[in-house]
């Protein structure tokens, strides 16, 4: 291979920018020409492609987000997209492409590669939903994020002995959750990957309360109960309790 190109995709994630230096320090390192392609697969099939050098990956490994930008392509979905991306690479002289992103543009990475345009991913997603490694990249900055904001959170929910519902992102996997929960020391955590019932919550909060408890942090992944969300499970706890909640 003489040139290689890089793109991200789908929503950003915190270390983006760090793989984006690392790709092509290294590319260059190794003699290869490093095109980076603005705004995803859109700039892919738009031919958005950009030179990269060294002093292009300078002062960004500090930086969120993805100096690259990203999109949601649709029209990248349909064979026509595929197709039209394909021609671009064709056209720009790439011989292979790295791909920084979630399980969509994983996805997208296995469409080119299906028709024999060698694709690598690079799993780069807050949600932590992709098979094959342990930590996607962006994850542990996303937990640490949401465990700090809720230590925050629990100060005032003793301050004025309240129920806090919290709900974190994730899309339909409860990883942030479980873990910020665990670190956070949260009374009930759910998770789209476990059953759970807004009554047994209830009752852990009840059984709190009997041993002097007053105050209480509930966390819940968004994809949880069909997406119902923290502010219907806030909702049914004030009912069926009384107690104060706050979302």
């Amino acid at each position: 291979m003489n040139k290689i190109a890089i793109l991200t995709s789908g929503g950003d994630a915190p270390g983006m920018n760090a793989v984006i230096r690392a790709v092509v320090r290294r590319g260059i390192f190794k003699g290869l020409d490093v095109y980076g392609i603005k705004n995803g697969y859109k700039g892919l099939m738009d031919g958005n492609f950009i030179s990269m050098s060294l002093g292009s990956v300078g002062d960004i490994i500090h930086r969120g987000g993805t100096i690259l930008q990203t999109t949601r392509c649709k029209e990248f979905k349909t064979v026509e997209g595929q197709q039209q991306a394909l021609a671009q690479l064709k056209k720009e002289g790439i011989d292979g492409l790295i791909v920084i992103g979630g399980d969509g543009t994983f996805e997208g990475a296995r469409k080119l590669t299906a028709q024999g345009f060698p694709t690598i991913g690079i799993p780069a997603t807050i949600d932590n939903d992709i098979a094959g490694t342990e930590y996607t990249i962006g994850f542990d900055t996303a937990v640490n994020t949401a465990v700090e904001a809720i230590d925050k959170i629990r100060d005032t929910a003793a301050s004025h002995e309240r129920i806090y519902v919290v709900e974190v992102m994730g899309r339909d996997a409860g990883d942030i959750a479980l873990w910020a929960g665990m670190c956070a020391g949260a009374e009930s955590i759910i998770i789209p990957e476990a059953d759970h019932d807004v009554e047994d919550v209830i009752d852990r909060i009840k059984q709190g309360y009997q041993r002097g408890k007053t105050h209480s942090i509930i966390v819940v992944a968004e994809g949880a109960f069909n997406g119902v969300g923290a502010v219907e499970i806030g909702r049914a706890i004030k009912e069926k309790t009384g107690f104060d909640t706050q979302r």
